[in-house]
């Protein structure tokens, strides 16, 4: 099993490549496949636009969302193509993760000059006031770390 710092790391990298050499202004679809292609590239498994089933608490098939990338059934990578990353982007990656079971989740936006990356952690065991607090520090750091690496 790959370590999932290191997968986050690759994907970072690999999205601040593409925001140096496109730059902003194309379409999403545009950095989804450019992500996707040189993910690949680089040996990893990558899915576009997957199907994930979100069920009630009962456990009742309620819809499904199509994730813009599921890298190596791990971590989800949801692509943006706005002026700045808004809460509503957060909120969705979040329910991403907790319809599909999945711990990890990086928030990626190629529609502002600056390029903006935030990292995001679901976990079950975490009350919702408690989480809210940590996922935002972690996407704050990660942020950081993205602008100056």
């Amino acid at each position: 099993m790959r370590d999932i710092k290191q997968l986050c790391d690759q994907v970072r990298q690999t999205a601040y490549d593409i925001h140096v050499y496109h730059g902003h202004g194309h379409l999403e679809k545009v950095y989804e496949n450019a992500l996707a292609h040189r993910l690949r590239k680089a040996g990893l498994d990558v899915k576009q636009q997957q199907p994930i089933k979100v069920y009630d608490e009962d456990g009742t098939l309620i819809g499904d969302y199509f994730a813009d990338l599921l890298v190596e059934n791990m971590l989800i990578v949801e692509l943006k193509t706005a002026k700045t990353l808004a809460k509503e982007h957060e909120a969705q990656i979040l329910g991403y993760l907790k319809s599909a079971h999945l711990e990890h989740g990086l928030l990626i936006n190629f529609g502002s000059y600056k390029f903006e990356i935030r990292k995001f952690v679901w976990s079950e065991h975490r009350g919702k006031r408690g989480s809210g607090l940590i996922f935002r520090l972690l996407s704050g750091v990660c942020a950081l770390f993205a602008v100056s690496g």
